[in-house]
């Protein structure tokens, strides 16, 4: 840009300027080089005010453009349906499938791979043999969507050792599950009695803290409560020894569920369930049982809250 300003500078200076190589001394000659010299000076402020205007605008980010980017109406149902996550096409749902097999060894394997093969966490499978000799029954129970299960069932069926796949998901069913539960007895603020008297601690050792009652008449009553529970429940106590008791109950899924739950605060030790298990009703005279009756039947030892033991 200083060239630019030499070179118009020089433009504006007379003639004899130019012939004579330098600044003339006379009147004529001072007048030319103070006009010459006002064109330069002009000439290289404007040209400062330019490239000082210019490297304003550069240092400004494109991204602050008051300009917005307005997309079209296409472009925004594009952007919404690709932003929106896809949605399953059927809910996924408890299905209860129920398997004849043959009686030989590896097929419990490649049933569970099979259904391992497609994703699905199985939430129970039980297997037992039938009173047909080299035939046994399958009833599994597992989470998933309605066509995905059928994809399954097909599978299962082209299997040689299985003769049949049923679904009874949607069926009238009767749906018992086994539970062995063992509970303690010995209530928390006596547990370190216990422990002591099976390993030897030093007397100076142990914490000498008086307790409310004796040991003794704390159990009995832990027991008594954790008895009780289990003849709301239906259960009976299979197993009674010093610091536990073991429990027995067949009842549907939930309800072992919820007897667990109440069951928990005397201290669980040791919990087995042998997984669902699923028969199809048989109607009488023709005519199935109500829904309402069979679960009133089914919840005839129902658990009223006001009678449960404190604790």
């Amino acid at each position: 840009m200083l060239s630019q300003a030499t070179t118009a500078a020089r433009r504006a200076l007379p003639s004899f300027v130019k012939t004579c190589g330098k600044w003339p001394t006379t009147a004529e000659g001072k007048v030319g080089h103070s006009y010459a010299r006002a064109q330069l000076l002009s000439t290289s402020s404007h040209l400062t005010s330019t490239s000082a205007h210019l490297r304003r605008r550069r240092k400004k980010p494109a991204f602050l453009d008051p300009v917005t980017f307005q997309p079209s109406a296409e472009e925004a149902v594009n952007n919404i349906l690709y932003n929106t996550p896809s949605t399953t096409a059927s809910p996924i749902t408890r299905h209860v499938l129920n398997c004849l097999v043959s009686d030989e060894p590896g097929v419990l394997s490649h049933v569970s791979g099979i259904l391992a093969g497609r994703g699905f966490n199985i939430e129970s499978l039980v297997v037992a043999k039938t009173e047909v000799a080299d035939l046994s029954r399958m009833t599994i129970v597992l989470n998933g969507q309605k066509v995905v299960i059928d994809q399954a069932k097909k599978q299962l069926e082209d299997m040689v050792p299985v003769w049949a796949v049923l679904d009874y998901t949607h069926g009238r069913i009767v749906e018992r599950e086994m539970l062995l539960a063992k509970v303690s007895t010995v209530p928390h603020e006596h547990m370190n009695e216990f422990s002591q008297h099976e390993v030897e601690v030093p007397a100076g050792d142990a914490l000498e803290q008086p307790p409310s009652m004796s040991p003794l008449l704390g159990t009995a009553i832990q027991r008594q409560a954790v008895t009780e529970l289990a003849r709301l429940f239906g259960a009976r106590v299979v197993d009674v020894s010093i610091d536990g008791v073991i429990l027995e109950l067949s009842a549907k899924p939930h309800r072992v569920d919820a007897f667990l739950k109440l069951l928990k605060p005397f201290g669980l030790i040791e919990v087995a369930r042998s997984g669902a298990m699923a028969m199809p009703r048989s109607p009488v005279d023709g005519i199935f049982e109500e829904d309402d009756v069979a679960e009133a039947e089914d919840e005839s030892g129902q658990v009223d809250a006001t009678m449960l033991p404190p604790g």
